[in-house]
């Protein structure tokens, strides 16, 4: 479970295959049973049955939904689960001045991009906030960059400036806009390209080295398709990172046995 501030994604991993991937809305107010009916309703729609699951990992950037999830993980699922945070086990040195104020999002990410691209790897984030991450050729983690994301920007615009509209995220006939919406898209759209472009040839220049560069995030098939540095968008790369960090800290439920996810009850 990656909570993040507008969504919250869950996956459901066999081995290295997500079997179900689902994207719901972070609330706050939903109590522990609440959170465990909705949970419940989403493995039987997908027939698959949470008594069988193996462990829970969980990060998150929103911590007063925390204590609801824990909770909810132990009531419902009966499991203890593996929380990203400080004193996990990463394999990721982290060599920012407090380590501890790294996002956990921001460690998830780069563990799977290592694991799946190498090093040295840019990892960028197009969510709530759009954030950049810099993983050296040594594999560590060396700091990053956060700007506000293209939500943020655009609902600042219609709230703050009288005559202009909420708009839909969605790429205008051309940049140069012949209307309102359509000026306001291409500022933002391809606003954000330049900015990702921008923030990653600054970071190669500081570094005098070539990274590759990873989008994920819910913007980032979006603004994947003009960049001219994002090579590869990966919108499970949080989901892939999450089972690799389990596989590290596992807490194994038992019995367990080997029998699938998807294997329905003799």
């Amino acid at each position: 479970m990656d909570i993040g501030n507008s969504n919250t994604v869950l996956g459901v991993f066999e081995g290295e295959t997500i079997l179900q991937r689902w994207r719901i809305h972070t609330s706050r107010e939903r109590t522990v049973d609440e959170l465990g009916v909705l949970i419940r309703a989403l493995f039987q729609d997908a027939k698959l049955d949470p008594g069988r699951l193996a462990g829970v990992t969980v990060c998150s950037v929103v911590p007063p939904v925390m204590n609801t999830v824990e909770e909810m993980c132990r009531k419902y699922l009966g499991l203890e689960p593996v929380v990203v945070g400080p004193g996990i086990k990463t394999g990721l040195p982290v060599l920012t001045e407090n380590p501890r104020e790294v996002g956990a999002d921001r460690i998830v990410n780069a563990v799977a991009a290592v694991q799946l691209y190498g090093t040295p790897v840019v990892i960028v984030n197009l969510g709530t906030a759009t954030t950049v991450c810099v993983v050296d050729d040594r594999g560590q983690y060396i700091g990053g960059v956060i700007a506000p994301g293209l939500r943020i920007a655009t609902d600042a615009l219609y709230e703050r400036a009288a005559k202009l509209p909420r708009i839909e995220l969605s790429w205008p006939k051309s940049v140069i806009g012949r209307n309102t919406v359509h000026s306001m898209q291409s500022g933002v759209l391809y606003g954000f390209a330049g900015l990702v472009d921008g923030l990653v040839g600054r970071v190669e220049t500081e570094l005098a080295q070539k990274f590759r560069v990873v989008a994920t995030g819910g913007m980032a098939e979006l603004i994947g398709e003009v960049s001219h540095r994002i090579e590869v968008v990966n919108p499970d790369l949080s989901l892939v990172g999450l089972r690799l960090l389990w596989e590290k800290n596992r807490l194994v439920k038992e019995p367990l046995g080997r029998r699938s996810l998807l294997e329905p009850d003799s």
